[in-house]
């Protein structure tokens, strides 16, 4: 399967299981999770054709591992904006964590901290490298570094998803440490 590909069926897959299961006649159940050979009838039905070994390509390849497959299942591992539960137990995080963001929304999460937005939860890497990669999407990135363990103190429920993502309802502006301006 070539990269293309990959890429264009990955971007199918989230936007069907985290975000617009009904767009092709889905039901995701209260896990998140669909039947795959369900999701494959429907996305077929709608135009979009692709065979059970390039899902399992794509779930297997993912670097982020966005998808768990159990069973004949598949799910989105965190990102819903559909509502969903994962059944992520509550999980002690590190000290720190990260969030990449861009210049342009500092303000904002000076003002307000960080948001889940249209998610149900707000997304923390455990490592620098990883947050720079997700601010890096929407132009230069700016790294946020979160006082995780004064979060949890404190009485900040985090939970940690299948691949990794760190999760927490909302950061409090006083937990951000925000980059020296140059």
């Amino acid at each position: 399967m070539d990269e293309r590909r990959t890429v264009k069926v990955s971007k199918y897959l989230s936007k069907h299981l985290r975000h617009q299961p009904e767009r092709i006649g889905l039901a995701l159940d209260e896990g998140g999770w669909v039947e795959i050979d369900a999701l494959i009838a429907a996305a077929a039905s709608h135009g979009f054709r692709f065979t059970r070994a390039e899902l399992d390509h794509v779930v297997a390849t993912n670097d982020k591992r966005r998808f768990a497959v159990e069973g004949t299942r598949i799910r989105a591992s965190q990102g819903h904006s559909v509502e969903v539960d994962l059944g992520l137990p509550p999980a002690t995080p590190p000290a720190r964590l990260y969030h990449g963001t861009v210049a342009r929304t500092l303000d904002a999460i000076r003002a307000e901290g960080l948001r889940p937005m249209n998610r149900h939860a707000v997304h923390l890497s455990s490592d620098r490298e990883t947050a720079t990669r997700v601010g890096a999407r929407r132009g230069r990135p700016v790294v946020l570094v979160v006082d995780a363990a004064a979060m949890h103190r404190d009485g900040h429920v985090f939970h940690v998803s299948a691949n990794g993502v760190w999760l927490t309802r909302a950061v409090p502006p006083g937990y951000l440490r925000f980059p020296d301006p140059h």
